[in-house]
């Protein structure tokens, strides 16, 4: 009998767990690391002023030299969005796809890195050699072209990362999921199965992206004397193509504007992802030279981003489009959680101005590119894995997953529910925890990274709350008088011109505050600093129950 190999395999998941986005798992076995994945998140609504979340990638810059690879299983933002940011301390070798390499190609175009990156393009069945594993790139159905899960041969078995999926039977680029190669591995024996979970309460099978282009040629019939203005996920290239190819059908010209969408679209028509008929493309500044009706526009905007092209047209600020009765907005997308609001925002100012909207509650314009239960199940029974982490969801979509997973036979006591950071660990005698590594959020603003934290985002909503109060003074401290001021500016608090009564109370409160330290037995100006602040504190909120963020400024001559 063959002695099973005495290493250890690690699971840590950086991103992607209790969250949606932010998608990163490392697996180590012994010595050798590889990355799945290096996305980011967007923003929650506590998060004031933020551009982008990214995991925290300590733990690879300090394991820099043994990482084998990162390897990508698609395109899309919340598995790629955050590489440019890790190329800047880390420059480990990058596989993809075509696609998802051309992808990220246009995204480095707008950082300055320390060093060239090392892109490896792979298609699907190429297996890639990293230290004492193997990587195995196997064709998915998602909602990007060039979708793959991951088989990682370790010597103690094969761990399948699904990445984003679903099943569609009759895919747009005519090439469905590899099932025959997941059940070729399921036979062999699957070690550990890590899959997506984002519709794992979501019953049934997710439609055929050849729906949305039923009911696009439906509209397009329906509504001849109209400019069509489509929204949709700039990544979509199947949805993009489809789009392009029912305008060419009935007689229409397209036009695209968004800047990510341009940039996908011009990236996947030169790698020859799309099929982009001569002439058919106009540009948006030469739309005058058209009838409205025949036009089809393409745009960003779905989710409603303020700074898209299609909030732009919502709110009569594009420079180049101008939205009427003559238009009808489809929104082809389903909403990001946390983003209903800035899409009703955008449809009800469309609807003001007497625009017509389509969107998916009224009528099939969008199917997910993420698999339901059955999809779910059909995986698990294929791989027949003897340990299951559900990952890529909120913790109701991974407990969602483990319910599916206990109802395919596999035991309770061989599923994990992980959290990031947290450490699975599994040997020849079985799976356990195993401690954490660090791991968390890193907030981009601007071209900072990482240097908001928990107190300036603290401080940003105590301002944006109650405002600011700033006392201003000069002192003598050696003869203990007040030289000029206390000056009171005051921003978000309350309108100066109408409250000078109260301005007059803060002032008087202020000298009181600043007499009374500057006469104390143990002055010094962080006291004084001090009292102000807690004095004014307290008046504030005894005036006004507000707690407005005192800021004294005292300067000494």
């Amino acid at each position: 009998m063959a002695k099973k190999p005495a290493g250890k395999i690690k699971i840590i998941p950086l991103g992607g767990l209790c969250e949606i986005g932010k998608n990163m798992t490392v697996i180590e076995y012994e010595e050798d690391l590889i990355v799945v994945d290096c996305g980011l998140g967007f923003p929650d609504e506590e998060m004031l002023g933020i551009d982008l979340v990214i995991p925290d990638m300590t733990y690879l810059e300090k394991n820099a030299d043994r990482i084998k690879g990162v390897f990508l299983t698609h395109g899309h933002e919340d598995h790629i969005g955050a590489i440019p940011y890790m190329l800047r301390s880390i420059n480990p070798p990058i596989y993809g796809t075509k696609l998802t390499l051309g992808i990220i190609k246009n995204k480095l175009e707008e950082f300055r890195l320390p060093e060239n990156p090392k892109l490896k393009t792979v298609k699907a069945g190429d297996v890639i050699k990293a230290g004492q594993m193997s990587v195995e790139f196997i064709h998915v159905n998602h909602s990007i072209a060039d979708a793959c899960c991951l088989a990682i041969n370790t010597p103690l078995g094969t761990i399948l990362h699904t990445g984003d999926f679903k099943l569609d039977l009759t895919p747009i680029d005519g090439e469905m999921m590899n099932l025959t190669r997941l059940g070729e591995l399921g036979k062999k024996g699957v070690l550990a199965l890590l899959c997506e979970s984002t519709n794992a309460e979501r019953p049934g099978m997710t439609p055929s992206e050849k729906k949305v282009g039923e009911s696009l040629d439906y509209i397009f019939s329906t509504n001849r004397d109209k400019r069509l203005v489509i929204a949709t996920f700039s990544s979509n290239v199947h949805r993009v193509q489809q789009i392009i190819d029912i305008s060419a059908a009935h007689g229409r010209k397209v036009a695209i504007t968004g800047r990510s969408m341009l940039n996908i679209v011009g990236a996947a028509t030169e790698l020859g992802y799309m099929n982009v008929p001569k002439g058919l493309i106009v540009d948006v500044g030469e739309l005058k030279r058209f009838k409205p009706e025949e036009i089809t526009l393409i745009t960003t905007g779905s989710q409603g981003e303020p700074m898209s092209a299609l909030y732009r047209m919502a709110f009569s600020d594009h420079d180049k489009i101008k939205l009427g009765a003559k238009d009808l907005v489809i929104l082809s997308s389903s909403a990001i959680p946390g983003n209903e609001k800035l899409i009703g925002k955008i449809i009800n100012e469309l609807t003001k101005n007497g625009i017509s909207v389509l969107h998916d509650a009224v009528v099939e314009v969008h199917v997910s590119g993420h698999a339901c239960q059955e999809e779910l199940k059909l995986m698990q029974g294929l791989t027949k894995p003897k340990y299951f982490m559900p990952v890529h969801g909120e913790y109701r979509h991974l407990a969602a997953n483990c319910e599916l997973a206990k109802s395919m036979g596999i035991p309770a006591n061989n599923i994990f529910v992980s959290e990031i950071g947290k450490v699975l660990e599994i040997d020849a005698k079985g799976a356990r925890w195993a401690g954490t590594v660090p791991a968390g959020k890193v907030l981009v603003d601007g071209f900072g990274v990482g240097d908001v934290g928990n107190i300036v985002l603290r401080d940003r909503r105590h301002l944006s709350q109650d405002g600011l109060i700033v006392v201003v003074a000069t002192i003598d401290e050696a003869d203990k008088l007040i030289i000029s001021g206390p000056d009171i500016v005051s921003r978000g608090f309350v309108y100066v011109r109408e409250s000078e009564a109260l301005m007059d109370e803060i002032k008087e409160v202020a000298v009181s505050s600043i007499c009374e330290s500057l006469n104390g037995r143990h002055y010094d100006r962080m006291t004084l600093k001090t009292k102000v602040k807690d004095d004014l504190s307290k008046y504030l909120y005894s005036k006004t129950k507000r707690k407005p963020m005192v800021l004294p400024i005292i300067m000494n001559v």
